[in-house]
């Protein structure tokens, strides 16, 4: 029984390097993904409630402006254990002429993790014709479903707060137990005065995945999940 036990011991010990690195890993990643969301708070309360200019290329609370700054803010100590002289990114989105037959919006630049992107596509929607709109729903609804804490959002929509391109940053798993996903975004909602657009920056906005769906289950649109890679780890401990 001792020389088992002792067997045991040495095969855990032996074990450990590899236990420990995963946990620094994965401890990164999560650090990284609660910095992005935490900067996304932090602007979300200095905006108090009041709309903020959304309207030229450099305004940060431009929908996708919003979600690369809250990451550019987090991730300048953090890199990819397979590329570690990358310095982390996320990319512009896909030229509408790219995206044909699809509407604006629904994806990212294919920019490879050499380059700096972080992210893999974890989940694409795209309306298909050959469907019917009841089966292209059910697509939809499952997409949603597969939503983690940390994915950034990428869709082309027709909704209620208006026609093109939106992008997010969804805090929290999908909540079966409720059908709904919590989100951080800028400009969804907002308004023009005197011809300048203001957006509403929003944070732990919630919506049945339904509300979602029904935006790009469009003919011609479509949407994204953006996941960050597993391998995130802290700059100089590769």
């Amino acid at each position: 029984m001792r020389k088992l036990f002792a067997f045991l011991l040495a095969c855990l010990l032996a074990a450990a390097p590899c236990f420990a690195g995963i946990c620094e890993e994965s401890s990164a990643r999560d650090a990284l993904i609660d910095g992005y969301i935490e900067k996304g708070r932090e602007l979300f309360e200095k905006a108090n409630g009041k709309l903020q200019r959304a309207h030229y290329a450099g305004d940060i609370y431009v929908c996708k402006n919003f979600t690369v700054y809250v990451f550019m803010e987090s991730s300048a100590p953090f890199r990819m254990a397979e590329y570690p002289d990358a310095a982390l990114v996320v990319p512009d989105n896909l030229p509408a002429k790219k995206c044909k037959p699809y509407s604006y919006g629904y994806c990212w630049e294919d920019v490879g993790p050499e380059k700096g992107n972080a992210f893999y596509i974890a989940a694409q929607f795209l309306y298909d014709t050959k469907l019917s709109k009841k089966e292209n729903m059910e697509k939809a609804l499952e997409f949603m479903r597969q939503v983690k804490r940390g994915d950034y959002f990428q869709m082309s929509a027709k909704y209620y707060y208006g026609t093109g391109a939106h992008s997010a940053v969804m805090i929290a798993d999908y909540d079966p137990e409720t059908n709904t996903v919590h989100w951080m975004d800028s400009n969804m909602a907002g308004e023009k005065r005197g011809g300048i657009r203001y957006g509403k920056v929003q944070f732990d906005a919630k919506k049945d995945i339904s509300w979602w769906a029904e935006a790009f289950c469009q003919k011609g649109r479509g949407a994204t999940i953006y996941r960050l890679r597993e391998d995130i780890v802290r700059a100089g401990e590769e």
